[in-house]
């Protein structure tokens, strides 16, 4: 048996209430939440399972081929939609699975199929979600190879390549750098783009591990990209506030101060959830795994991209809150100084009479 599952994700902008998206799904279409089957519910903790989705089957035709789809949809109460095109042949070898790997090197031609399945799972979960907002352009591909043996004779670095080259040693070196196994007959390799999973029972908790990781680090690339056009508009309304008269200015930074507490509060609270999706705990191989992916896909560095801006909407905001009692001080000054001119000028009006 071999397999290949790829996997788009995309964010949606807002978080959802999914156990009342599921009752309004339901009435429709047969839904399910994600479980973890081969490990005990106190080794991986999910906060809130994402809903499970099986939408329509798809044939797609390549240089004379026929690929049989299944098509699913998880969606997450983070605000993301993941969908998943999985060809399964139980009769192919590994040979098989090359040639798919191939042909569909880097999702080669599948673009219009997943824009086809999101455009319908717009049109299913939009009437149920206010302010539903969708950019198709961005996303987080990614692709499983799965096969029911470690098979000596192929070469795993081609599938996760997705091309067949030459490769030195160094580069083979790097590719596969990241492989870990349970058993002698099972075997992981996870690079950024791609996995290769082999061994006798088909490993679902891993391929749901791995699409939990892609989900985390997706939703870091997304508030990263959210946090850099806020801190664009907030330099914009800074230096449009510099321009302003003393009373408009500060008026102005006060808004400005508003608008970065009301993003950092809404971002800080979702990096947390994104933070706390899963956890995995007991499981020591499931852990590794988990923690191989996250650092395959390099979470840390998004991670630490998204914490220096936040630090710096935390340092600006002590800045304008500075220059705000700053110019709030000097008004006061300038209050006291006419005060008590007005009362040094009634002080002589009534001597003069």
């Amino acid at each position: 048996m071999i397999a290949v599952r790829f996997y788009r994700i995309y964010d949606i902008g807002k978080e959802l209430d999914l156990t009342w998206l599921e009752r309004e799904l339901a009435q429709r279409f047969v839904t399910t939440r994600t479980r973890f089957q081969r490990v005990q519910p106190k080794s991986i903790a999910i906060e809130e399972p994402p809903l499970l989705i099986r939408l329509d089957p798809l044939r797609i035709e390549r240089d004379g081929k026929s690929f049989d789809f299944q098509v699913f949809a998880r969606i997450y109460d983070i605000g993301v939609i993941s969908l998943c095109l999985v060809c399964e042949k139980a009769e192919a070898d590994y040979q098989v699975l090359e040639e798919t790997a191939i042909l569909f090197s880097e999702q080669k031609g599948l673009t219009e199929y997943f824009l086809r399945y999101l455009n319908h799972l717009t049109e299913l979960v939009k009437p149920h979600i206010r302010n539903f907002a969708i950019e198709p352009e961005f996303y987080e591909d990614y692709t499983i190879y799965l096969s029911d043996k470690k098979d000596e004779s192929f070469d795993p670095v081609l599938l996760l390549i997705g091309e067949r080259v030459s490769l030195s040693a160094q580069m083979r070196e790097e590719i596969t750098r990241n492989s870990l196994s349970y058993t002698t007959a099972d075997l992981a390799i996870l690079s950024w783009d791609s996995a290769l999973l082999c061994g006798p029972e088909t490993p679902t908790d891993l391929i749901d591990l791995i699409e939990y990781s892609n989900v985390q680090v997706f939703e870091l690339r997304y508030y990263d990209r959210e946090l850099t056009h806020q801190m664009e508009k907030m330099y914009d309304d800074i230096e449009h506030a510099e321009r302003m008269w003393r009373l408009g200015r500060v008026r102005r930074y006060k808004a400005i101060m508003t608008d970065l507490m009301a993003t950092y509060a809404e971002i800080s609270e979702v990096i947390e959830k994104v933070d706390n999706l899963i956890k995995v705990t007991e499981d020591v191989y499931y852990a590794r795994v988990y923690a191989t992916a996250l650092k395959v896909l390099r979470s840390r560095q998004w991670s630490e991209s998204v914490s220096r801006k936040i630090e710096v909407f935390q340092e600006n905001y002590s800045m304008l809150s500075a220059e705000v009692r700053i110019q709030h001080s000097n008004f006061l000054e300038w209050v006291v100084i006419v005060l008590i001119a007005l009362e040094f000028g009634f002080f002589i009006w009534e001597s003069l009479h």
